[in-house]
């Protein structure tokens, strides 16, 4: 999560704002390389070439309320939460699909964008161009012809098959130390 910010999304990209609900979750994206969305709550298009993340009040004062990190976006496939998160078998959406998005290395930006006013915050669509500039969550927002154009593209992606794809580096649970792993709820993992 330390990467240096090196490769900022290009200005046409397609960004993806989701809540990071809490460490934990924050833990499997960057460790695991992927982020769920419930398909019941999930916007109508998933297809996109990064997520970032906004952080909830579940954050520690300086981390909460922001943008801290983007990631870029591989695929996606839809599974059951059991099998996400098989430490929660009874939990009770264990059987409601999500949709699993496989994504690359968490990448810090330069600076945070800051929630301000915007507090409450569900899914959020964007550009790398706006997300260059952007110092509150309020920037990111798509006016006039910049939001007919990114509607246009999120119904062609919609139209279009894209195929889930692994993490290019595979991480094997059993490389993980037993820290991270109970921390992430697998320790039934040898």
């Amino acid at each position: 999560m330390n990467n240096p910010f090196s490769a900022y999304p290009p200005p046409t990209a397609l960004i993806l704002v989701a809540i990071m609900p809490c460490q934990r979750d924050l833990e499997i994206a960057r460790v695991l390389g992927w982020y769920r969305i419930p398909l019941k709550s999930a916007p109508k298009v998933i297809a996109v070439d990064y997520l970032a993340f906004y952080q909830t009040a579940a954050f520690s004062h300086a981390e909460r309320w922001r943008i801290n990190y983007i990631a870029p976006v591989y695929g996606h496939e839809l599974v059951l939460r059991r099998e996400l998160l098989r430490d929660e078998p009874n939990h009770p959406r264990a059987n409601e699909e999500y949709y699993k998005i496989q994504i690359g290395p968490l990448q810090r930006l330069p600076q945070a964008i800051l929630a301000d006013t915007w507090r409450r915050l569900t899914f959020l669509y964007t550009t790398g161009e706006l997300l260059c500039r952007a110092t509150r969550l309020q920037d990111l927002a798509l006016n006039g012809e910049e939001r007919a154009l990114v509607w246009q593209s999120l119904r062609e992606r919609a139209s279009l098959s894209i195929p889930y794809a692994t993490n290019p580096l595979p991480l094997r649970l059993s490389e993980l130390d037993p820290a991270t792993l109970a921390f992430l709820g697998f320790l039934d993992v040898p």
